[in-house]
């Protein structure tokens, strides 16, 4: 294992990690013993104690086992936004020992039809915004599923009057389903049914965070209550958070960064969180303000946002002590405007679905820019060459590779994926990132570029084969090819190169493949870019040339900048 980076670990921070042997529902009634009183989620100027987030989990569990008919082991899909509704339903779930499945709320329906069919999840907690594409799967005919949805409201938490605006989502009052098999939020809390026995172990599944790859389809990485346990608490120690903390919790929760950084740790150290749906740099500032929030995660997109606002000196950002993400590297010049601004560096982190969030982190005293940090508790991570699988030397670029008490057991259902993510070195199991990066002479890591092919939008991964797939429905697209491209905003964003079908080639334009596009799949995989082309290159087997495309296009924008007088690169 390599401990160049030993030197510069956080000072008073222990190298080795020793992880409870409780379940992740324990933290819960550790800290609803500990501060029953204390508020545990802002939403919007309603405050929800530890007592009473414990307390209705504990019936959402009830009515699971009891009405759903939920078993231990069984996985529960839970699609909604940032929400009281989502933490208290994720610790429910854990409490009737089951097992979270955690989907984008930006999916659609057919994407959604994949968690369904896939997971074998028969119930769902969904608000009533996205019904739409719940309802559609409800029954056991082809396509269906699921026999169970509960349906909430996010403005039955909005108990108080907020000075925080309030958007239309979250002010919607509440509709009536009257459908078998669904059920509002508030009836299940109304039933007050309590839940039997809590039997997970650390070792049973506790979520299941699906990831896309080459193969285009999503897959679950089963996360267990150990693995889970390692960085949410990792977390707590690595960053000194202490139950006076209080965090900004807008990182979706559906995302391991945001799920384990803006909730689960929270709850292990008892720390408040401010909750917000979706981002809005005037309310995230006023929160800082009024709550006086002490750290905050974001990705670059969040922060550039924030920092252009010309609001932002009318805040007092005075309480913010810590700044921290992943994602996508912070642009250097950002990181100085807000160092400027507060005083605070950016800390940097870099981890995976199939890691639920961190393996490398930048020391807080001493964080390099644009930098994936340094592995963090019994972290092993070598960089290694694809090929040979031999560990390469400082400096040289190569793929990084990871061994890990938060890495997943495998891929769900799917033993060959798993057998392909996995290679063993020194009688230990390795998880192949594919990731290109280097380390440094102090045993920092960097990536270099990617082995995989995949596009990182706004800090979102975007799998360029699930799109095509989805791409493909389409009548009037004969070929396509999904490449990533430069964006000055969300540093690549997905562009489509399409031949057309000759039957619609004349009256088909590019916008009616892109709007056709984000009515089919999440926004932000959707292609905001569509070139129709005559052909597209292919490979001896009749493989699309993607990387050629890709590296042409590249030159094409590097090319145009520089006629322009832009920088070059």
């Amino acid at each position: 294992m390599n401990e160049r980076h030993h030197p510069h670990w956080p000072p008073q921070v222990p190298l080795h990690l020793t992880l409870p042997e409780t379940n992740i529902f324990y933290n819960a009634e550790v800290s609803a013993a500990r501060f029953p009183n204390k508020p545990f989620i802002v939403f919007y100027d309603t405050p929800i104690t530890f007592a009473e987030f414990k307390d209705e989990a504990e019936r959402v569990a009830g009515f699971l086992q009891q009405e759903c008919h939920v078993k231990a082991g069984d996985r529960v899909l839970l699609y909604m936004q940032n929400s009281p509704q989502w933490i208290i339903a994720y610790y429910g779930i854990l409490r009737a020992n089951a097992v979270v499945v955690p989907v984008n709320p930006m999916n659609m329906k057919d994407e959604l039809a994949h968690y369904v069919e896939d997971s074998g999840a028969t119930t769902i907690i969904a608000p009533q915004c996205l019904f739409h594409n719940v309802e559609p799967l409800i029954g056991n005919g082809p396509g269906q599923g699921l026999e169970h949805a509960i349906v909430a409201t996010y403005s039955d938490y909005l108990k108080r009057p907020s000075t925080i605006p309030v958007s239309e989502l979250v002010s919607a009052r509440r509709k009536n389903f009257d459908l078998p098999g669904v059920t509002s939020w508030q009836a299940v809390l109304d039933r007050r049914i309590a839940p039997g026995p809590l039997t997970a172990g650390p070792d049973d599944l506790c979520v299941m965070p699906y990831t896309s790859g080459t193969t285009g389809k999503p897959k679950g990485c089963m996360h267990t209550h150990r693995s889970v346990m390692s960085t949410a608490l990792g977390g707590c120690v690595w960053f000194s958070v202490s139950s006076d903390g209080v965090h900004l919790s807008i990182l979706p929760f559906f995302h391991v960064t945001g799920m384990q950084g803006g909730m689960n740790s929270a709850v292990y150290c008892g720390s408040t969180i401010v909750v917000l749906p979706r981002w809005d740099r005037d309310a995230a500032a006023l929160c800082m303000q009024k709550y006086r929030v002490s750290a905050w995660q974001s990705i670059s997109t969040m922060m550039v946002d924030f920092l252009s606002n010309p609001k932002l000196a009318e805040y007092d950002l005075s309480s913010l002590t810590g700044a921290r993400g992943g994602g996508a590297a912070m642009p250097d010049a950002i990181a100085k405007k807000l160092k400027s601004l507060t005083g605070l560096d950016y800390v940097e982190g870099y981890g995976m679905s199939e890691t639920i969030a961190g393996t490398h982190i930048n020391p807080p005293h001493r964080p390099k820019p644009q930098c994936l940090g340094i592995p963090v508790f019994d972290v092993d991570s070598r960089v290694i060459d694809p090929v040979t699988l031999q560990e390469l030397p400082q400096g040289e670029t190569g793929e990084i590779v990871v061994n890990a008490p938060q890495v997943m057991q495998g891929y769900w259902r799917n033993p060959k994926a798993t057998a392909e993510a996995f290679i063993e070195l020194d009688g230990k199991r390795f998880l192949r990132t594919g990731d290109l990066g280097h380390i440094d002479e102090d045993g920092y890591f960097f990536m270099t570029d990617r082995l995989k092919r995949m596009i990182n939008a706004s800090g979102y991964k975007v799998w360029p084969a699930e799109v095509e797939a989805l791409m493909y429905r389409h009548p009037a697209i004969h070929e396509v090819c999904v490449i990533g491209v430069k964006d000055d905003k969300r540093g690549e964003t997905v562009k489509a190169l399409v031949v057309p079908n000759a039957a619609h080639a004349a009256e088909l334009t590019e916008q009616q493949i892109i709007d056709w596009a984000h009515e089919q799949m999440a926004s932000y995989k959707a292609p905001r870019i569509v070139e129709f082309v005559t052909s597209l290159p292919k490979s001896g087997s009749g493989k699309i040339l993607w990387r050629k495309l890709q590296e042409e296009d590249a030159a094409r924008t590097a090319s145009a900048e520089h006629g322009n007088g832009g920088a070059s690169r």
